[in-house]
């Protein structure tokens, strides 16, 4: 569809439009790709200025419907982590639902207690805010959108319960967490359009790339169209939490796991080039993931096979010589529907596009943490 001069496809209406013209003329037809992703994003939360109350207090412990928030920022500012928990360790509810409950516009309790000083010499606060009434309601993501993802299964005598969700024994079942072709990251591999300070869609409203996110580890191996097959990169996002939206910002619960959050992000990509309408060509069939068995130890677990997203996609893989039942945790539907509103806010002039200020480094090295001694630390 064209808007103006510019003409802008989904990430999928795309990909059938290489098929049908090939790599050459649609890199000079279409000046915008969409893409979009809708799944559980861990790493994520939002910070808060409630305002200051008379007489004022200096916040040192913060609750938010009884999920502990944390105080050490300002007087009146607190950053609420969506996978915390209240101090009971009740898993049915976390950050993430505050979030959601807020942003359905709902009054939540915020409780505080502080030392007491010259300046702030109250000590205790009990009252309900709403983000009709904090000053600042911010959605701060330090690690979302991941660039592929694992497979999780089992091959223990017992059931798991993991942030991949119910793990069957006996290689019962099979998740995964990606919306494949559709996905950002997997459709920009190496960033070359994706970087600090490009705008997204976040959650319903718009926000932007801030940084890149925790554990971005590019230099995993890739596939001959470079796109990674292992966890790669990821990306740290920012946005107006007053703006978004209850059906892109949801509070998960995974049994005898936690808390998780929904989140929905899209990220337009410009096709520079030939190369970057490559990149924006991949398919299900060209995107190759790990298979882990999740009863093994974290930095011990086995690589059972690869797959494609293609395969999982199927609904069964084999492992072991044993056909697996394959279910997504993130959805599909919700990524495509991102993806067209992105396109009809390009369209429409809604929604700007930004370069990045900055580009991800490539050279970045991910480590894992190991006990050491202090001086084997330094």
């Amino acid at each position: 569809m064209a808007g103006g001069d510019v003409v802008v496809m989904t990430a999928e209406e795309f990909k059938e439009h290489v098929r049908a013209n090939g790599i050459r003329k649609a890199a000079k037809e279409v000046d915008v790709v969409t893409t979009g992703t809708f799944g559980a994003m861990c790493s994520s939360g939002a910070y808060f200025n409630f305002g200051h109350a008379d007489p004022p207090i200096k916040m040192s412990k913060v609750w938010l419907d009884g999920i502990p928030a944390y105080a050490g920022l300002a007087a009146v500012d607190a950053y609420l982590g969506a996978t915390e928990l209240d101090e009971s360790n009740n898993m049915l509810h976390g950050g993430a639902h505050v979030i959601e409950d807020l942003v359905r516009g709902k009054a939540v309790r915020l409780r505080a207690t502080a030392l007491g000083t010259d300046c702030y010499p109250r000590k205790d606060i009990d009252t309900y805010i709403s983000l009709k009434t904090v000053n600042q309601a911010v959605l701060f993501n330090v690690r979302n959108c991941y660039q592929n993802y694992a497979v999780a299964t089992n091959s223990s005598s017992r059931t798991l319960y993991t942030y991949m969700g119910k793990l069957l024994p006996e290689l019962g079942n099979a998740t995964f967490s990606s919306a494949g072709e559709v996905s950002p990251l997997l459709n920009d591999p190496y960033y070359r359009s994706i970087g600090i300070g490009t705008r997204i869609f976040l959650g319903g409203a718009q926000g932007f790339v801030v940084w890149e996110g925790t554990q971005f580890n590019p230099g995993v191996p890739r596939t001959p169209d470079g796109v990674p097959k292992r966890p790669a990169g990821s990306i740290a996002v920012i946005g107006d939490l007053k703006q978004m939206s209850p059906e892109w910002i949801k509070g998960l619960t995974f049994t005898r796991y936690g808390a998780s959050l929904g989140v929905g992000i899209g990220v337009p990509i410009p096709i520079l080039d030939e190369e970057m309408a490559k990149s924006c060509a991949v398919t299900n069939n060209q995107i190759v993931t790990a298979v882990f068995d999740y009863s093994q130890p974290t930095r011990s677990r086995n690589v059972l096979r690869e797959v494609t997203y293609a395969e999982l996609r199927s609904g069964e893989i084999e492992v072991k010589g044993k056909k697996v039942p394959t279910s997504s945790l993130s959805s599909l539907y919700k990524a495509r529907q991102i993806s067209q509103i992105l396109k009809n806010q390009i369209v429409k002039g809604e929604f700007a596009l930004d370069r990045p200020v900055q580009n991800f480094s490539l050279d970045r090295v991910f480590r894992p943490l190991d006990v050491r001694s202090e001086r084997e630390a330094m």
